[in-house]
This record gives structure tokens, sequence and C-alpha cells, in this order.
């Protein structure tokens, strides 16, 4: 389960992956990856068989001229007050999506073009690969994969269209956003599962909690660990995740952490 957190959050992501390869657990090899935000775009890239290591060593370049969203205590204010506006998850959801769809933010072209960008391959991958993203007007969640009939660059900038920050990506006649909006890694899709790995760059949403949701799977019996952010790691997290000037240091911290997360995450893969 990946999980949203900005460039930042997926640079973290790919670092902690490649280390842990480095210390013997490859989870690329899971039999189910799902996206959330950030981690759509780590999942598609971990999925379309390029190397985690060339993954990783590409998150250390320097930033390049990609546009560099404003945010602010002004919009994250208004995410909360959206939230607190209804004990109703899918009426907050909806509200969200109406600023998301009023919201000044660049062409939709242009952010499928930087997505597209970010993917070694535009093709679903063979593997099993769940990308979330949620309904601007009705608020309705959903999960995009090889057989929803979405493209896989659509759907990936779909559930990382961080609401009011990117624009919302048109798919079937509707138009979606961020996939975290529901939850930072929507980890209750892994029911059924026996063995599960949560990276979550964040570990509370507007109306989610990862503990929540693997309390509800370890109730069904799962094995289940939960990656966050180290101290040192977590320094790079701010802004919201989409300064592109932290992303190495990111992708550094998250390497370096593996080393520290591989008896955590062995004890439950390798179990």
């Amino acid at each position: 389960m990946l999980g949203g957190g900005g460039v930042t959050g997926a640079a973290w992501e790919l670092g902690l992956l490649a280390g842990l390869v480095d210390e013997g657990l490859d989870l690329a090899g899971a039999d189910l990856v799902v996206g959330t935000s950030a981690g759509a775009v780590v999942g598609a890239q971990v999925t379309s068989g390029a190397s985690l290591a060339g993954l990783h060593e590409a998150q250390l370049a320097p930033p390049g001229a990609e546009p560099v969203p404003r945010t602010g205590v002004r919009l994250a204010a208004r995410w909360w007050l959206a939230a607190a506006s209804s004990k109703d998850p899918v009426k907050v959801r909806a509200r969200l999506g109406r600023m998301a769809l009023a919201a000044k933010t660049i062409p939709e072209a242009q952010r499928l073009e930087m997505i597209a960008g970010r993917l070694p391959a535009r093709e679903w991958p063979a593997r099993r690969l769940q990308i979330t993203a949620v309904d601007a007007g009705s608020g309705e969640f959903t999960v995009f994969d090889a057989a929803s009939g979405a493209g896989l660059v659509e759907a990936v900038a779909a559930s990382c269209a961080t609401p009011s920050v990117w624009p919302p990506i048109r798919i079937g006649g509707r138009h979606w956003i961020d996939g975290g909006v529901r939850s930072p890694t929507n980890a209750d899709l892994a029911a059924g599962s026996e063995r599960v790995v949560v990276i979550a760059p964040i570990t509370r949403g507007l109306n989610a909690s990862v503990a929540d949701e693997v309390a509800g799977l370890t109730r069904g019996r799962a094995m289940v660990t939960v990656i966050e952010p180290d101290q040192a790691a977590a320094r790079y997290m701010g802004r919201g995740g989409l300064d592109p000037a932290l992303r190495a240091l990111a992708g550094r911290a998250g390497y370096t952490q593996a080393a520290s997360a591989a008896g955590q995450v062995a004890a439950v893969w390798s179990h």
C-alpha cells in the first residue's frame, strides 16, 4: 500500500523501496500494489519492470522546470473547514471536489504531460495495480485498474489531483480528484490479504487514519506493518510535500531509513 505525500513523499517511498531491495526485501513482487496520490505514481513506476535502483537514482537529480504549485495556510484551512462541514465523508469529498473544479490551476493537458513524464510506461502493467481517486462531483470513491477502461496516465493524474492545487482529470465523462481525499493510504483495500506493508508518508487525512484502517485489517487476521518517515526523513515532508527542491533529500532519507525498517518489514513479508 503506497500512500500520498507529494513529490517528496514519492521520493522517500522510492528510496525506501530501493533500500529494502539492498536489504533483501523486494516489495515490488507483491501480489497487489495499491497507489494513492503520490503513491499512484510510485505504484505505476514499480510495477512497470523498471529497476528500483534506477527509479531511486532519478529522484536524486536536480529539480527541473516543472511548476511548483502555491499552497499555504489559507488553502489548508479551506480543506479543514470542508472536513468540518459534515459528518458524512462523501459530502466532505464532494465539497472539496467543487472547490477543485472552481480553482484556477495549470491546464489539465499540461498536468497529464507532467505525469506521463514520470512514468516508465504509459500502459497498465501485467501486475495487479490499483489506483484510487474520488469523483469531484459526487464525492464517490473509486479504484482504477487495467479493467476499468481508464488510461494509466489519466488514472495516476486523477489520483494526484490535489484539490485546488492540480486540475481535476476527466475520465469516462466525469472529473476526478486525489484519492488521498478519502484516506492517505486507503489501506482498507488490502482486506483479505494475508500480509500487508503500508508505506505512508502521511498517516492521517481529513477524515481517515492509517491506524484505523490497519486495525480493521488486523481484525481480519492479516499481518500488517506500517512504515512512516522517521525523524530524519520527516523534515523533508514539509510544504505539503510539493517542493521539488527537497525531493533528493527525501529520497536519500528513505534509502537510509530502509536499514532500520528492514527488520519490521521482514517480520511480515518473510513470515
